[in-house]
């Protein structure tokens, strides 16, 4: 109902004129559009999964599957390289997380306290390694000379902190009302009780859009095993892709052979198909963290 003028008239709101509705409906379709645009590729993706080979090299799948297979889905599960790769990547994503959220929190709520003696020096140090490494050759004598070199760790640790998530955290450590804090310790915590008993309950939008940063960053992350991990039960299922995408892995043609498909089936959809399925596990964990992510990043970039 339209508020009333002091003059008698009827004043018209905001969202009741023309301009208004104009903008909602060119925003509208500007959405739907750039979501089709995004989705296409995947759908596409998801097409040639199930599309024969033939079809795919003829161009015809777009986004509807042309001559539907599942001979291409039955070779890459019986692939033992692929389930190695699998199982290889969800050990390294679990841990590696666990590790750079126990870094990322422990840090960052250090230096959110403006009275720490060199707290800047801790700050300066961090921010000067977003801009200043190594660079590839004195990291990988480093992970040598540490006997890191494939094993586990050469892939987890040189990630554990991401510099952007610890100032993202560390705003919003500051952030936090301090009287909550100043109560805990009237009752009698110290700062390790304050941080694991009041601080990180009321960071669980933060904590939960930076575990899937994390997570994600590992689940995608094929280069540093590509150059500390030469041994093939050690790969990540990201670098077994890029290798079957190369044309570097020979264990899935054999087992496909051996389930008795076609070289052509292999070579034309096999990618796809092993796309599709690395990309379930991250399809399947998003939504349910989807509701903190909004959230957690404002909590985390807006200081008041």
């Amino acid at each position: 109902m339209n508020p009333v003028r002091p003059g008698g008239g009827v004043s018209v709101g905001p969202r009741d004129t023309v301009g208004y509705r104009v903008f909602t409906w060119l925003n509208t379709i500007t959405l739907v559009v750039i979501c089709l645009v995004t989705l296409y590729p995947f759908v596409t993706l998801l097409a040639q999964s199930f599309s024969s080979a033939g079809a795919i090299k003829a161009g015809l799948v777009n986004a509807v599957p042309v001559g539907f297979n599942l001979e291409t889905y039955r070779a890459v599960m019986r692939d033992g390289g692929f389930w190695t790769s699998y199982g290889n990547t969800v050990l390294y994503t679990v841990v590696g997380t666990a590790i750079a959220m126990v870094l990322t929190t422990t840090f960052a709520y250090v230096i959110s306290k403006r009275h720490l003696r060199g707290r800047n020096v801790l700050i300066g140090i961090a921010v000067f390694t977003m801009f200043f490494n190594g660079g590839i050759i004195p990291n990988y004598v480093l992970i040598s000379a540490l006997g890191m070199k494939n094993t586990m760790w050469a892939i987890v640790l040189p990630g554990a902190l991401s510099v952007f998530n610890l100032l993202v955290m560390k705003a919003f450590f500051e952030n936090l009302p301090r009287e909550v804090e100043e109560a805990a310790q009237i009752d009698g915590l110290g700062w390790f009780g304050i941080f694991t008993r009041i601080v990180l309950p009321l960071s669980k939008a933060m904590i939960a859009t930076m575990v899937l940063f994390y997570s994600v960053a590992y689940w995608n992350d094929w280069f540093a095993a590509f150059l500390y991990v030469d041994r093939n039960e050690l790969f990540p299922l990201s670098l077994y892709l890029r290798n079957l995408i190369a044309g570097a892995s020979t264990t899935t043609a054999a087992s496909a052979a051996a389930a008795g498909t076609t070289t052509d089936v292999i070579s034309a959809n096999i990618q796809a198909v092993a796309m599709i399925l690395a990309i379930i596990p991250i399809l399947c964990v998003y939504p349910f963290v989807q509701r903190y992510f909004v959230s957690g990043v404002m909590l985390g970039s807006v200081k008041g």
